[in-house]
């Protein structure tokens, strides 16, 4: 792959291409989602974390593996 989606600046990584930031969008996207879907059936603000975590932790581990695989090597 010679296009690069992400550039790392300090521990982060910032979409610098169009893909990059549509996996991105699609990745935060999905996180509402299973936020309000899990928020709208919790009792309390522990219930929706717990209920959030196994999602939220999964999206960003890919979204991250993604970056950086795909970043500008500075």
């Amino acid at each position: 792959m010679s296009a690069k989606w992400f550039k790392k600046t300090g521990w982060i990584y910032v979409p610098v291409s169009a893909i990059g930031v549509v996996t991105t969008l699609l990745a935060i996207a999905f996180c509402v989602t299973v936020f309000i879907a899990v928020d709208r059936n919790s009792h309390s603000v522990s219930d929706t974390l717990y209920g959030i975590f196994p999602y939220f932790v999964s999206v960003f581990t890919i979204l991250f593996w993604i970056a950086k695989n795909t970043s500008k090597k500075d």
